[in-house]
């Protein structure tokens, strides 16, 4: 059933055109990605369909009885209620008929012979019927599974609202419009402030959602596991391709490479007819066909050349000075602030020229700990040391380094007055700053142009150790591609937080976890960290299984242990982990052994800078090399025990 019909709509901003000819269909079920650059139109589009804003030109037809919530991006629930009594407010006429039922009830078995029994009976009879179908008895439930999802414990459930968090804010938002389950859900930008275990709920929950979506999403893993259609603006038009939104790639490239072959089919065709004309017209034996011709070619449609995709920036960042190999060491500190510890003992040790992903969930301090590696909060405990010739360039989600007052062009030649201004308005125009768009104010920017000025101030300074604080926030998908080869091509090192899962895995080349129990190294990308972490708890399951049914003192069959296909598996995890162990520690060995020859190489006797830092690395790797032997004798011990338990 179509639930609502966008038909022909466009906006003005005076003689320019956002958007135009839109024609869009929702359906019962539908799930709709819009896609498209920042500044094409999709919030304003979404507003439009949502009935908040009315179109220059055009239609919006909606079905009289379906209903329709809209949450716009960053959009924080404001209320003075507690967590659980808000979260009621989406059962407000579950709430009501309960109610109700529990008068009737009263009348029933008060006045049974009552000449109102019969309608009390009937009244009450139509309602439970209508409670039970509108999940009236579990209506609490789906409340605590929601609020769990979006990471709130039963201790905030007394909250007031009033008194947490912006990002705590947006998530109730979501939440509450979840329960209320309107037949079409417009959602922009649901991911922002969502940590990558909330994501991962929502992304499982909305598949079964009851009603139709509409979504605009930077995410890409998020829109190829939700969404079924897409719709993408573009150039002031609206295309249509059925699928996720890698299936949209693939279609807008096969269009794109059809258009081109057509477009070039009939550009043929026209300078062979035009080719013919020219030399025919005047010939009075030919002058009919070539008149014939030329009226062929007055009445052919002419295609467009195809345009492809629009322009997205271009920029590299460099360095100015290579680092040591030893980039940042943090050994066993706490972070938090006010003397309240979030995470503890954090530990890092970052080489020159890893990509280092830091994930955990919301609150847990990822930022904070960023902030305390800079000097911009102090360390609970503990302390960061730098490498040899370290230079921090950091990236602040907030973008809180960018100056109010000032214009993009001011922005980037106030740091850097020696520069010639043709060169600080080439940086900006990789950055897709041209004419007079360099003369905006900061704070007249959007989300995304601010986050484009950040990384056009990073792209001067040439550090050669990026800090970044969630870098993919506000940029489109296609920008967000050029800012993840430009980090892949980088030759300095990077530690960043992120909550997109493509980005993560195209950089990272270790993930760092933080909790509650401080940090824990994983040495691959997001794919190979999700792995591990599905192994972990495989295994604490089937250890906290095999302690559950079997008594202390209870002997086991000979050989039962290895029966249990389950418990096979534990073990090929804990052989395969220690086998990965003892091939690090054999490249170590090489690595000190080399590091020991040139040591004491003749040529360097009296090179103390370079010995220094040669001592700095062999320490290091013999750190490294001692973690890694404890590691490799509690995971033997571990294998050795389950095995004779097992014997």
């Amino acid at each position: 059933m179509i639930l609502l019909q966008a038909n022909q709509i466009a906006r003005y901003f005076g003689a320019d055109t956002l958007f135009e000819n839109i024609q869009m269909e929702i359906s019962s079920h539908s799930r709709i990605a819009l896609v498209g650059r920042n500044g094409a139109g999709k919030s304003t589009l979404l507003k439009i369909i949502a009935g908040i804003d009315s179109p220059d030109n055009g239609t919006i037809a909606k079905n009289k009885t379906a209903t329709l919530g809209y949450l716009a991006q960053d959009t924080g629930l404001q209320s003075n209620k507690t967590v659980w009594d808000e979260m009621l407010e989406a059962f407000a006429s579950i709430i009501k008929m309960e109610q109700r039922m529990r008068e009737l009830e009263l009348i029933i078995s008060d006045l049974p012979d009552s000449q109102n029994y019969e309608a009390a009976l009937k009244e009450y009879d139509r309602l439970q019927h209508d409670f039970a179908e509108q999940n009236g008895y579990g209506y609490e439930n789906e409340i605590r599974s929601v609020l769990h999802g979006f990471g709130f414990k039963e201790e905030f459930y007394e909250k007031n609202i009033s008194t947490l968090s912006g990002g705590q804010k947006t998530r109730l938002a979501l939440a509450r419009m979840l329960l209320q389950k309107p037949d079409i859900l417009i959602l922009d930008e649901p991911t922002n402030h969502l940590d990558i275990d909330t994501l991962s709920w929502l992304e499982n929950y909305l598949p079964s959602y009851a009603g139709a979506l509409l979504i605009v999403s930077h995410d890409r893993y998020f829109l190829d596991k939700v969404v079924t259609e897409v719709y993408e603006i573009s150039r002031h038009k609206m295309r249509y391709y059925k699928g996720n939104y890698s299936k949209y790639l693939e279609l807008k490239a096969e269009q794109l490479t059809s258009e081109w072959k057509a477009y070039e089919k009939q550009q043929t065709e026209i300078h062979k007819l035009e080719d013919f004309v020219a030399r025919n017209l005047v010939r009075a034996s030919t002058t009919k066909r070539a008149q014939s011709r030329r009226k062929t070619l007055e009445k052919m449609e002419r295609l467009d050349r195809p345009q492809g995709d629009e322009k997205s920036a271009n920029f590299l960042f460099d360095i100015e000075k290579v680092s040591g190999n030893v980039v940042l060491q943090v050994e066993a500190a706490a972070i938090g602030y006010d003397n309240r510890i979030l995470s503890e003992p954090v530990s890092l040790d970052i080489r020159r020229q890893e990509a280092i992903a830091l994930v955990g969930p919301n609150g847990i301090g990822k930022s904070t700990l960023l902030k305390s590696i800079i000097g911009k909060i102090p360390f609970i405990k503990g302390s960061a040391t730098l490498g040899t010739n370290v230079q921090i360039g950091y990236y602040d989600q907030e973008q809180a380094n960018l100056h109010g007052t000032k214009t993009v062009l001011a922005e980037l030649w106030d740091e850097h007055p020696t520069t010639p201004e043709k060169e600080i308005r080439s940086v900006l125009g990789s950055f897709l700053f041209t004419g007079a768009d360099v003369e905006k104010t900061i704070p007249l920017l959007s989300g995304g142009e601010k986050a484009r000025v950040a990384l056009a101030k990073l792209s001067m300074n040439k550090e050669n150790f990026l800090i970044l604080d969630e870098p993919t926030n506000h940029l489109d998908i296609d920008n967000k591609e050029v800012l993840e080869n430009a980090l892949i091509d980088y030759e300095g090192t990077l530690l960043f937080v992120s909550h997109d899962r493509y980005f993560i895995n195209r950089i990272a080349t270790k993930v760092i976890e933080l909790s509650e129990n401080g940090s824990k190294l994983y040495l691959g990308d997001y794919d190979y960290y999700l792995e591990k972490k599905l192994e972990e708890e495989e295994l604490a399951a089937l250890l906290a299984e095999q302690s559950a049914e079997t008594p202390p003192t209870a002997a086991k069959p000979k050989n039962d242990f290895f029966q249990n296909k389950e418990q096979q598996k534990l073990v090929r995890n804990l052989t395969r982990r220690i086998t990965q162990i003892e091939e690090n520690l054999a490249e170590l060995d090489q690595t000190i052994e080399l590091l020991e020859q040139t040591m004491v190489d003749p040529a360097l006797v009296d090179d103390h800078v370079q010995l220094m830092a040669l001592n700095e690395e062999l320490e290091a790797a013999r750190k490294q090399q001692e973690d890694l032997l404890a590691d490799w004798e509690n995971l033997s011990l571990e294998l050795e025990e389950l095995e004779e338990t097992n014997k």
